[in-house]
């Protein structure tokens, strides 16, 4: 039987704290409910970290326990220390899945992984989305039809500031016009990285069936595939394999 897949969730956790909107949307916390319905999946265990825990939840420990981890913040990015982003960013680049939420764009940790801006255009009125499918046989599409909604959202519209996707997987429309890259997937050294927009913290929008089905798909997609290498931070002096002689 193969080992379940180990997923760390971490949030602020800051508006369920401050704003009772978002508490009462999410009295477990984003980082609840995302655990939760990612633990009753078959092959998958989730835990949870959080920013104001000892070295924000995300010890060495932790991490070297964690084949993907999914991150949630929107109003204390500046807060995450650079100590953990480096800690964070060397163990996507050795082979941990890394799946990035709606706001979390703006994040450290996201920003250090795309080399950009990660800048955007937003409105928050509470709008319709409509997700399509660009890439059917990407397998975080697997089990969704050519599109599905979600009723109430923040807007995200281009130009979005990322560098050109390994794949894009979804592309928005919203009730104004806008449309934007939604779901985007990229390879870092030996991880995985897929950014998801949908997540605002006012809106239900972590217990609907089609958002759950992409994030249970993006942790089976991202995590880690055993291959010939094990850490690729340090540049190795290599013996040929093959005798030669170099000609003069």
């Amino acid at each position: 039987m193969a080992a379940p897949i180990r997923v760390t969730v971490w949030n602020e956790y800051r508006h369920e704290k401050t704003d009772q909107v978002v508490a009462d949307v999410y009295p477990e916390g984003i980082h609840g409910q995302i655990a939760k319905f990612l633990s009753a999946q078959p092959g998958i265990v989730a835990g949870t970290a959080t920013l104001d825990e000892p070295e924000h939840g995300l010890s060495e420990e932790v991490l070297a326990n964690t084949d993907v981890l999914i991150w949630w913040g929107h109003m204390a990015h500046r807060e995450v220390a650079d100590e953990i982003v480096d800690r964070v960013q060397q163990r996507i680049l050795n082979g941990m899945g890394l799946i990035v939420l709606h706001s979390g764009h703006f994040s450290k940790v996201f920003r250090r992984m795309m080399g950009t801006n990660c800048s955007l255009k937003w409105r928050e009125v509470g709008e319709r989305e409509r997700l399509w499918v660009t890439d059917p046989a990407h397998p975080i599409a697997e089990g969704l039809g050519e599109f599905f909604e979600i009723p109430h959202v923040e807007m995200y519209g281009e130009f979005f500031d990322i560098p050109t996707p390994d794949a894009t997987v979804f592309i928005s429309w919203f009730q104004g016009g806008e449309v934007f890259r939604s779901g985007v997937a990229y390879h870092r050294g030996k991880g995985k990285v897929f950014y998801f927009r949908p997540g605002h913290e006012t809106f239900p929008i972590f217990y609907q069936a089609e958002v759950q089905q992409v994030i249970v798909n993006a942790v089976r997609w991202a995590a880690p595939t055993k291959g010939p290498y094990t850490d690729l931070s340090p540049a190795l002096r290599y013996q040929a394999n093959e005798t030669f002689t170099v000609e003069e």
